[in-house]
């Protein structure tokens, strides 16, 4: 009995260490990408001022059921364009709702082609799922970080959501499989460390999101931790504590995110709750919304979400992880 009990302990010891040593190691260069070149270039816009502007570009990256059109164009985008700031938004395939892994190909075309038109490093911004798919273009495709000064994430996917548990208990889309608590993707996303050395991360996060779940108390789902990377995990509620936007809002409109982004992309570092005046609090929406056109803007913007989520085709089980995968 007490060999058998000491056996299994030793199993329950060695198990992460054998899983970690399935992964491939962090430093290993990544494979060629998959997808046509001709394919990966159209699906990236940028503005005119990209090359010339000296500021670091802005990547936006919109969320799971959504593209850049439904979720920036009438916010983030004239939000950038009243700051003069040059920016791209990656349209990724099947409005996120396919193989994640696939997804990352394109976040990994976009940081090289902004990198090499501007000949400066990129500041990533996505939303959701677009919060957490940049961090496998950077896990396997090791060229990437350098090319990355901020990476922040509006109530990114980090580590899943029960929700897709739920959801996925019958057949569902390829990436709500990927976003399931405990998916094979997500341990291979998490595999050796979260974050890189020289990238600066803000995850901003709602305590009140019912998309990623749960996102409060000491294992909030979007928080980042440990790799080398400088990190801040910062709730709205952390600046306004009365707060109570959920998560299609901290996509689009809500101002503290949209404050806090700005903080983290024109300061060296992550951002700070501490540099964000109070009187946010006040706004109901972040610049860029215009209040006229904001409940048309909505309802389509849920209207996108409500139609993906019905109809993407389904399948059975999460997609295979790639060979590039293993080590």
């Amino acid at each position: 009995m007490r060999r058998a009990v000491l056996g299994a302990a030793l199993t329950l010891l060695l198990a992460p260490a054998a899983a970690r040593a399935a992964y491939a190691p962090v430093d290993r260069p990544g494979p060629p990408l998959s997808v046509a070149a001709a394919t990966l270039a159209q699906s990236l816009s940028c503005t005119a001022n990209l090359a010339s502007d000296p500021r670091e570009p802005v990547l936006l990256v919109s969320g799971t059921t959504l593209t850049p059109a439904d979720n920036f164009s009438w916010t983030y985008e004239p939000a950038l364009a009243a700051l003069h700031r040059p920016y791209c938004a990656l349209t990724l395939p099947g409005h996120e709702m396919s193989d994640i892994q696939v997804a990352g190909e394109y976040v990994v075309n976009a940081l090289r082609t902004m990198h090499a038109r501007t000949g400066r490093k990129v500041e990533y911004v996505g939303f959701s799922q677009g919060g957490m798919v940049g961090r496998w273009a950077l896990r396997f495709w090791p060229d990437t970080r350098a090319m990355v000064d901020d990476y922040v994430g509006l109530d990114p996917s980090n580590h899943g959501t029960l929700d897709a548990n739920v959801v996925c208990s019958l057949p569902c889309a390829p990436s709500f499989f990927q976003q399931r608590r405990g998916s094979r993707f997500l341990g291979a996303l998490g595999s050796f460390q979260e974050t890189f050395p020289g990238i600066s991360y803000s995850v901003i996060y709602s305590h009140t999101d019912e998309v990623v779940v749960p996102n409060f108390g000491p294992r909030a789902l979007s928080e980042l931790s440990g790799g080398g990377g400088e990190i801040a995990n910062i709730a709205v509620q952390h600046v306004c504590p009365l707060d109570v936007s959920e998560h299609l809002a901290m996509g689009s409109y809500d101002p503290v995110g949209w404050a806090l982004v700005v903080d983290a992309i024109t300061h060296d570092g992550v951002a700070q709750a501490w540099r964000i005046s109070r009187s946010v609090c006040l706004h109901p929406f972040m610049p860029g919304v215009n209040p006229l056109t904001f409940p048309l803007h909505m309802a389509r913007y849920g209207a996108v979400v409500a139609q993906q989520v019905a109809t993407y085709p389904r399948v059975a089980r999460e997609p295979a992880l790639a060979p590039y995968v293993f080590g």
